[in-house]
């Protein structure tokens, strides 16, 4: 899409939004009218009151007096006026950024994972933050100054042409040049508050992604590169922001140089009309006056037009965020309740991320109620994938994942999940206690079967060591935790929801070899009844599987228990035996 088009599909989503406030922006306008009416009748209050000052001993105080109140009437009521307005402005701004946000977060709800995978998150986090921020800005300036400079404009020529037509003439004819001016810099601008807008969300994204992983970067003294990388995105941000400043600064000292020839015409011509007779002294300063306030909309609808450039690249930003397509909704009929048995068939499943190359190849298999699934093989072969599969975080590209003889297609994505309990190798928590991360997802649990799931994942001890217990407020993932800590946590969230089927994703992978035991039959009698699905590398944790599925390529090569695959002496027997090894 070209700029112009992605400037004007932007502000015609703008539009949309702030149309939800039309009764807010009606009054704006209204008061935006008489502000600017009253305003210009203060110079022909301050032009009359000129006349009556004719000359020494020829001056009417009375009525100077009575025109001086009148017009301190005038400026109190524009004031009132004018606040009034940008409070309503204010008002209106912020709702229609509050309103930007939440459809741009409701939108990151829905988008498929494909979406997030191939995204920075950095990126995504400035679009809903420093965009909106930015878009806020520029909206509310063109509020606050579009409507007052449009009807000051408009009332000024009014008066202008009521007083004299010739001179207000001379004022129209000259206006182009300052429309001309600003909608060429404007038109420059766009593009170069685009890039800065792009630029500073690789940043936040740069940012985002060292916070993050700053143990990896030290550990391996990456500090100088990352510094290096940062410096380049740094520049590229300077160069756009000094570049696109550097146009729109032009925009104010042109449209003066402008208003200032038109300002001289009008007091070249004014006084040759007040020589002749034809205008007053009086006259003359009305005049100067709304040709001082004519120009001066000119000023600020340029420096608008330049912010609200600024404000509709960012918008343009957040809209393609808003306005990307959603995943799959779920069918009109879709099945509303979880399994209950816990049958699964995977049925000739082909699926891959990258649509000109297949990762999982025709891969089938029926598991039964309760029986437990182990998956094994080298590192890049589908495991974590076949899980994304049941999850239902990826529709398979061909074939069936069939649940309690429906097809997950069929389910909702709340019924389907909520069938799964999972752990996975990276742990989730949230900053809160650590009673709310553990019932998280299970609303009414009691302190008693809370505990009960902590003290059978073993995470008992270590909870009560702190001087607040279960109470506990712990940071983003788990502040100052442990990796295995963290795990245990993440064990006993499921451990209290105990669904039909579990996936356990290398769930001990963090925790020392003692724990691990104690947490072994803990997941034991976890598993018994449900339907399992157990990935490791430890091929020692997987032996009493029912079913052990060896992946590799893509494809499922071999399939049985730990002493049937161990006879036929194929590729789990020689994974197995080369972790023992001496």
């Amino acid at each position: 899409m070209s700029n112009n088009n992605s400037q004007q599909s932007a502000l015609k989503k703008v539009l949309k939004y702030v149309g939800k406030y039309r009764i807010l922006i009606f009054v704006s306008m209204l008061l935006a009218i008489a502000s600017a009416l009253l305003t210009l009748y203060a110079p022909i209050l301050a032009g009359n009151a000129i006349d009556y000052i004719v000359g020494q001993g020829k001056v009417d105080l009375a009525n100077v007096v009575k025109i001086l109140t009148q017009m301190a009437v005038v400026v109190i009521m524009t004031g009132i006026f004018q606040w009034v307005m940008n409070a309503i402005n204010n008002r209106i701004t912020f709702q229609v950024s509050r309103d930007v946000r939440n459809d741009a977060f409701s939108k990151l709800q829905i988008l498929p994972f494909e979406y997030i995978d191939s995204n920075q998150h950095g990126d995504v986090v400035s679009r809903i933050i420093a965009d909106v921020d930015t878009f806020a800005d520029g909206l509310l300036m063109g509020f606050t100054q579009l409507f007052t400079g449009v009807v000051t404009i408009i009332g000024t020529l009014f008066f202008m042409f009521y007083l004299n037509w010739r001179i207000a003439l001379v004022v129209v004819i000259l206006t182009p040049v300052s429309l001309l001016v600003a909608r060429f810099i404007a038109s420059k601008s766009f593009v170069l508050f685009k890039r800065q807008s792009e630029a500073r969300a690789d940043q936040t994204s740069m940012i985002d992604e060292m916070i993050g992983n700053l143990h990896v970067v030290k550990a391996f003294s990456h500090e100088d590169e990352n510094m290096e990388q940062f410096d380049a995105i740094n520049d590229r941000l300077e160069n756009a922001s000094v570049k696109a400043t550097f146009i729109s600064s032009i925009t104010n000292p042109a449209t003066r140089f402008v208003n200032a020839i038109v300002y001289a015409a009008v007091a070249l011509t004014g006084a040759f009309a007040c020589i002749s007779g034809v205008m007053t002294v009086g006259g003359l300063t009305i005049f100067l006056s709304y040709a001082n306030q004519y120009t001066k909309p000119f000023n600020e609808i340029s420096s608008v037009i330049t912010e609200l450039q600024n404000a509709i690249a960012c918008a343009s930003r957040v809209f393609a965020l808003i306005d990307e397509k959603p995943q799959i909704p779920d069918k009109e009929k879709a099945l509303d309740t979880c399994a209950t048995v816990g049958k699964i068939d995977l049925k000739d499943i082909s699926f891959s991320y990258d649509k000109s190359k297949t990762l999982l190849h025709d891969v089938s298999v029926e598991v039964k109620p309760g029986q437990r699934v182990a998956i094994v093989g080298p590192t890049g072969c589908g495991k974590t994938t076949l899980i994304n599969l049941l999850m239902r975080f990826y529709d398979v590209d061909k074939g069936a994942v069939v649940v309690d003889g429906c097809d997950v297609r069929d389910m909702t994505r709340n019924a389907l999940r909520n069938s799964f309990g999972m752990v996975l190798q990276e742990t989730w928590l949230r900053a809160g206690t650590i009673r709310e991360n553990i019932i998280m997802g299970r609303e009414g649990i009691s302190d008693e079967e809370m505990i009960q799931a902590a003290k059978a994942s073993k995470a008992h001890d270590f909870i009560k060591r702190f001087p607040q217990g279960y109470d506990t407020v712990i940071g983003e993932d788990g502040g100052n935790l442990s990796q295995g800590q963290k795990q245990l946590l993440c064990i006993t969230r499921v451990m209290c929801q105990l669904p039909q089927m579990l996936i356990l994703d290398e769930a001990t992978s963090s925790i020392d070899t003692r724990t691990e035991l104690k947490i072994q039959d803990a997941f034991n009698r976890m598993m018994q009844g449900r339907t399992s699905f157990i990935v490791a590398h430890r091929l020692s944790t997987i032996r009493e599987a029912d079913i052990i599925l060896v992946m590799n390529n893509g494809q499922i090569i071999e399939q049985g228990n730990h002493e049937e695959l161990l006879e036929m002496g194929g590729f789990y027997s020689k994974l197995y035996n080369s972790q023992f090894e001496s």
